[in-house]
């Protein structure tokens, strides 16, 4: 019995000696697991969407040598009435109102500073677009209309195999994607967790092999799609997309801060939702787009890109929100009225007839309830409406 009693506790002892070892060699990947299993928490939320490099393996954006592009301010106004309530609500923590170019308003909530570099989530899909239409005129992808096969070869016998570059800027792919966030197992945190544990999402994109649908017929949000560009981007240029995005848009703007998107474990960017900027240098982007690519004398993006990827040509339902490539257009939206959205209420929100931006960042963990995507919407509107 005694020798039992010892050769039980000496496997009880490898077994901890083992789990340690384990423990130590994968601390990183178990801190990035918990990370994601904890990002959302009510006591957490704010803190980490303003410091997702504690949590991820992160690629650097330089802002580059150039002076910073100075955002004058104008005068103030007086917010619309209900605005102040919508902000607690929604649990606002930068609100930024620009007009002709100028701050008309500029605040900060729920003790986040103008300093804090915030998660953009699906707000970078439409960075990625802007990106797309400057290698478009550059000639680096011939056709919006060649299959995405084409530069992405690891896709050959997948999901998107059949779809061309317009249905994946239009998430109209057909590819099965389930983009619930609530679903601890949907497909959307799946690949949440591979970027978490360090896996490689170009793998995780192969990996999709259903579809609901012809490439082109039917819209749907598949975030993926968006990686699916970067993939493109990527086969066609032979060159990673931070240091695309960093030449083509980033140092040209004259950020305050240099940014930097969260990557998968092989150093890969997270395209469709990663970047991290200060809500200024959200602006300065937005304000370039305002002005249909023109930023400071020089044309960025080209103008025609910004037309054609603002127009809802989306195969979207009648009466439903707008999509184009990559951007948002409301429903009842006039000429020049579109948006960049992202979860948890980070907004870009553009009405270029009345010059007017707005950025907005939140950590609203109601963003899904109903009616809360409109309501936004329509403070943004009461908000350019007033200037």
């Amino acid at each position: 019995m005694r020798v039992l009693i010892k050769w039980v506790l000496r496997i009880l002892l490898m077994l901890v000696l083992a789990a340690v070892v384990v423990g130590f060699w994968k601390r990183e990947e178990i801190q990035r697991l918990m990370a994601v299993n904890s990002l959302f928490t009510e006591e957490k939320i704010v803190h980490n969407f303003s410091h997702m490099n504690d949590a991820f393996l992160t690629v650097d954006l330089p802002r580059g040598d150039g002076p910073t592009y100075e955002l004058p301010y104008g005068p103030g106004f007086d917010l619309p009435d209900g605005t102040d309530a919508w902000i607690e609500e929604r649990s606002v923590t930068s609100l930024l109102v620009m007009q002709d170019g100028q701050i008309r308003f500029e605040e900060y909530y729920l003790e986040t500073t103008p300093e804090d570099r915030r998660i953009s989530w699906s707000v970078a899909k439409s960075y990625l677009s802007a990106l797309f239409g400057i290698l478009m005129a550059e000639g680096a992808i011939d056709s919006l209309d060649d299959p995405v096969v084409k530069y992405a070869p690891k896709l050959e016998g997948t999901a998107y195999d059949g779809a061309t570059i317009r249905n994946v800027l239009n998430m109209a792919s057909g590819v099965t994607f389930d983009e619930d966030y609530f679903d601890y197992n949907s497909d959307i945190n799946r690949m949440g967790r591979v970027i978490a544990l360090g896996g490689e999402l170009d793998d995780f994109a192969a990996s999709l092999n259903e579809t609901f649908a012809v490439p082109g017929e039917t819209w749907q949000y598949v975030s993926i799609d968006t990686h699916v560009l970067g993939m493109v981007i990527r086969g066609a240029t032979g060159r990673s997309v931070p240091e695309l995005m960093t030449e083509w848009i980033i140092a040209p703007l004259g950020l305050e801060r240099d940014g930097y998107y969260i990557t998968d474990g092989s150093g890969v960017a997270f395209v469709l939702a990663g970047l991290n900027f200060t809500t200024r240098d959200f602006a300065r982007f937005g304000q370039m787009i305002l002005q249909n690519g023109e930023h400071n004398g020089q044309q960025i993006v080209p103008a025609e890109w910004i037309a054609e990827s603002v127009f809802p040509s989306a195969p979207t339902e009648a009466g439903e929100i707008g999509y184009g490539y990559q951007w948002w257009v409301p429903i009842g939206a006039h000429e020049g009225e579109f948006l960049a959205r992202g979860i948890y209420g980070q907004y870009i929100y553009f009405d270029q007839p009345r010059g007017v931006l707005i950025v907005s960042t939140a950590a609203d963990r109601g963003f899904r309830d109903e009616g809360v995507n409109e309501g936004n919407i329509e403070m943004f509107r009461s908000i350019a409406q007033s200037l």
